[in-house]
């Protein structure tokens, strides 16, 4: 017997068993589904924290004040970052592009008789560079606002739509503790960045912010929150942020632990793609274990069918069928079952990482080479648990078989 005749003969007698058959299939379906989907929502997760980490800024290296044992004081959290820190590095750095302090507070922001907490930043033109920020109506804070302490503010797309819904902000005037802000312009809207709403910062010229809302806390200078760093080339941040740690290290007199940390976002990003690989290795790992009992499902089904199917297989030996050809019509049955399920399973991973890329902030995430493994490994399953259920069929003695009730 050929093997197109083996395959036509697999089918039928799959066909006719079709509740079993597809119960066979389940656990294979279920098992692919599962990996698909895991391997995919990974990826998509993976994007989303590269994306994240990205929309910080190209290039940007992170200035926080304190060691990483300091800043884990919640109470007394480290205040030694200023202002001057900030000009430094921007004049004694030479592969800094740009650099932005930043003075952050959080405030209770009116218009009229409407209110909203803002995200206050006290900072300088430089930010929109450093930050990858976008003004989309009017301006922002410019170096002269800065000399002047002006009392200007560019809000967040979403505080400007709280604020005034379908009112023009700009030239309007807002309240923030006890003074009087006026809007000079609107940003575009930029999204969260791990859990933090962009769009719901308001940007005040940092002098304005230390002289007039949170006042001068440190006695050596401007005090900031922390600085942020544009390095012009992506090589060069290793390079850059060596250079601005030896320089804060002279200013600050420091001769034993460092009172601050600079924080590489490329090493972030890095630490991040880590975790989320690891969590996806894990996750697809779990997945697969119902490939394995779909595997085992698929053997039982087959052996049972072996006990039912005697007379059949003793009456084709009877007539010239070989062990050969018994044992390849049951493991083509096996793997049938198996390609079948995965191929079921593979179309409900797919719509299943779909429906999340629509309904979460995740990107959908759809890996050809998990496809192809996952199909594989199924149809191997199939062909490597059929081997117990065919081979017993294939030894039956057509006599014994034949006898058989």
């Amino acid at each position: 017997m050929n093997i197109f005749e083996s395959i036509k003969m697999s089918s039928t007698t799959l066909l006719a068993n079709k509740m079993r058959s597809s119960l066979t299939m389940l656990g294979i379906i279920i098992g692919n589904a599962s990996v698909i989907a895991m391997i995919g929502i990974g990826e998509g997760a993976q994007s989303f924290v590269n994306n994240q980490v990205n929309s910080l800024g190209p290039n940007v290296l992170f200035i926080v004040p304190g060691s990483p044992e300091a800043q884990r004081q919640p109470v007394y959290p480290p205040q030694n970052l200023i202002w001057e820190d900030a000009e430094a590095i921007a004049e004694q750095v030479p592969s800094v592009e740009a650099v932005a302090p930043s003075l952050n507070a959080s405030e209770l922001m009116s218009y009229r008789s409407k209110n909203a907490t803002a995200s206050l930043i006290g900072t300088t033109p430089e930010y929109l560079r450093v930050r990858n920020f976008d003004v989309a109506r009017g301006r922002f804070i410019t170096d002269l606002d800065i000399k002047r302490n002006e009392q200007v503010v560019a809000l967040g797309s979403e505080i400007a739509e709280q604020l005034f819904g379908n009112e023009d902000p700009i030239g309007k005037q807002v309240r923030l503790k006890d003074i009087t802000l006026q809007v000079i312009g609107v940003m575009q809207p930029k999204g969260s960045t791990f859990g933090s709403n962009q769009d719901m910062n308001a940007f005040v010229p940092i002098t304005t912010v230390a002289n007039r809302i949170v006042g001068r806390t440190s006695p050596y200078g401007l005090q900031v929150t922390f600085i942020s760093v544009s390095i012009q080339n992506e090589d060069q941040m290793r390079a850059a942020q060596f250079q601005i740690e030896n320089l804060l290290r002279l200013r600050h007199k420091i001769t034993d632990e460092d009172d601050f940390t600079v924080r590489n976002q490329k090493d972030l990003m890095n630490t991040l793609g880590q975790i989320t690989g690891a969590l996806t290795l894990m996750l697809a790992a779990t997945a697969s274990i119902s490939l394995l009992v779909g595997g085992i499902g698929i053997m039982n089904i087959m052996l049972v069918s072996v006990t039912e199917r005697t007379q059949e297989i003793g009456l084709r030996k009877a007539i010239g069928a070989s062990q050969n050809d018994i044992l390849i019509q049951f493991m083509i049955e096996a793997v049938i079952l198996a390609a079948a399920g995965g191929a079921i399973g593979t179309g409900l991973g797919i719509s299943g990482v779909l429906i999340v890329g629509m309904l979460t902030p995740l990107e959908a995430g759809i890996s050809t080479a998990a496809i192809a493994v996952a199909v594989g490994v199924s149809g191997g399953i199939g062909l490597f648990f059929g081997v117990v259920p065919a081979r017993r069929a294939a030894k039956l003695d057509p006599i014994v078989a034949l006898r058989s009730n």
